[in-house]
């Protein structure tokens, strides 16, 4: 079972959605490193049990994405906010260099800063 990161950042989103023991067996497998034997040792049950917890939070967590797209929908704001971040930068260096145009630095300092509100918030 290859670790895979995508659960992690899945867990984030939608681990309070999973059971506690769910919760609290993948969060040791992805987030804390545990093998599975540790796992299986400090719950009092098999490797096997642990696996098969593990694979059905993964399924529940995917199944949740697919549905839902929590994750997906964050990636691209954030993806959009770092656009808009730039595009507000380039626009006071340019005019920075052609001039200084009165109004310009403040609309992209305010650009900036409801880009930063609308990070902050997601």
């Amino acid at each position: 079972m290859a670790k895979d990161l995508k659960v992690s950042y899945l867990l984030d989103f939608y681990g309070d959605m999973l059971t506690e023991k769910q919760r609290e067996v993948i969060e040791a497998y992805y987030n804390e490193d545990l093998s599975l034997a540790e796992i299986a040792e400090e719950w009092a049950i098999t490797r096997q049990g642990v696996r098969d917890a593990i694979k059905r939070a993964e399924q529940q967590l995917f199944d949740m994405e697919a549905r839902l797209g929590l994750a997906a929908r964050f990636q691209s704001i954030q993806g959009a906010l770092t656009a808009i971040c730039d595009c507000a930068l380039n626009i006071q260096e340019l005019n920075a260099q052609y001039g200084q145009v009165p109004g310009i630095d403040e609309n992209a300092a305010l650009i900036l800063e409801k880009a930063e509100e609308i990070a902050g918030k997601s």
